[in-house]
């Protein structure tokens, strides 16, 4: 293991501006199948807070493992831009590791605006046509492969081949969008994982399940089936589940109310793969990711509210009093 770390983190970053609008100014329904926000054509819409921070899966997973314990480095390919530059800035200040975060000249690093509503984010984002050709990988004991642009096949072929020639290597997957959109470029990489976190909707679209409420049993196998060791599909309110391959988990949702949304996802991972790494069972696992999750949640943007090592005991205290459970199920 060179110069002792623990995970490489591959993906994106982005910035991210959180806009925040007044209700009296926004159409909004919601129901359990459409979903509405609007605002009147032409209008100028006035926002009641604007917030900027640094986001994307990539840096959200090496800066919340790195609060938690765990020395990581990111992998990602940015723009020489200023955007780039904060970024850089951001993740060196967390202490990852940033000596494979690139710049390039001619291309702009990712950038994000989100609408804040009633605890939901709506996202607008921009990602330019990146190469993500990655350099020589150093040997780590875990590799966590997210989200990437609409270029991102050659870079998971490389990661593929990676970790076929280093099989002690565990490969933690979490497919963004534009993976989802190709999901039949997804098998060889599916088949390497040891664990694949993702939420109901994505099972679902890497399974071909029409609906799973009420199967999720049927929906984890059919996960595993697909080749990870280990499936973990988050659920929002409603928890998370996990099975290992012999065991079903469910872990219920903290209750606490959101104040916004965004990386409540790559904080569950982040939390999760932190517990794992360092030689945690699964049902812990799963407490951290809800614990970690829970505390993003409370804040704008999706790297604030990440737990500290230190905190994270606390945290379990907290569980403990308002009884949450994570058992099998």
């Amino acid at each position: 293991m060179e110069n002792n770390l623990n995970l490489l983190s591959i993906g994106d970053a982005s910035l991210d501006v959180f806009i925040t609008p007044t209700e009296t100014e926004t159409y909004c329904k919601i129901d359990d199948k459409e979903c509405f926000i609007c605002f009147s054509y032409g209008d100028k819409i006035p926002a009641k807070d604007l917030e900027f921070s640094i986001g994307g899966n990539a840096a959200n997973n090496a800066v919340g493992a790195r609060r938690l314990g765990i020395n990581s480095s990111a992998v990602i390919t940015l723009g020489s831009d200023n955007i780039g530059n904060q970024i850089i800035e951001k993740l060196k200040k967390e202490n990852v590791d940033t000596r494979f975060v690139f710049q390039k000249e001619g291309i702009q690093s990712n950038y994000s605006t989100i609408i804040n509503y009633l605890g939901e984010r709506t996202i607008f984002t921009f990602k330019d046509d990146f190469d993500y050709s990655l350099p020589e990988l150093p040997h780590v004991p875990w590799v966590y492969l997210t989200s990437m642009g609409d270029s991102f096949r050659p870079a998971y072929a490389q990661i593929a081949s990676f970790i076929r020639e280093n099989p002690d290597i565990k490969l933690a997957f979490n497919p963004g969008s534009r993976q989802l959109r190709a999901v039949k470029d997804l098998d060889e990489i599916l088949s390497l994982s040891h664990i694949i976190y993702i939420n109901r909707k994505e099972a679902e679209i890497i399974t071909n399940f029409e609906d799973s409420h009420g199967r999720e049993k049927d929906l984890l196998k059919s996960v595993v089936e697909k080749g990870p060791k280990t499936a973990i599909i988050t659920d929002g309110g409603n928890g998370s589940f996990a099975f290992d391959g012999s065991t079903f988990f469910r872990a219920q949702a903290m209750p606490i109310d959101a104040y916004e949304r965004t990386g409540a996802g790559d904080s569950f991972g982040a939390g999760c793969l932190a517990a794992l790494i360092k030689g945690k069972p699964l049902s812990d696992a799963l407490l951290w990711g809800t614990l970690n999750s829970a505390s993003v949640i409370g804040f704008v943007g999706s790297q604030k509210g990440l737990l500290r090592e230190n905190e994270m005991p606390k945290w379990i205290e907290r569980a403990k009093s308002c009884n949450l459970k994570v058992e099998q199920f």
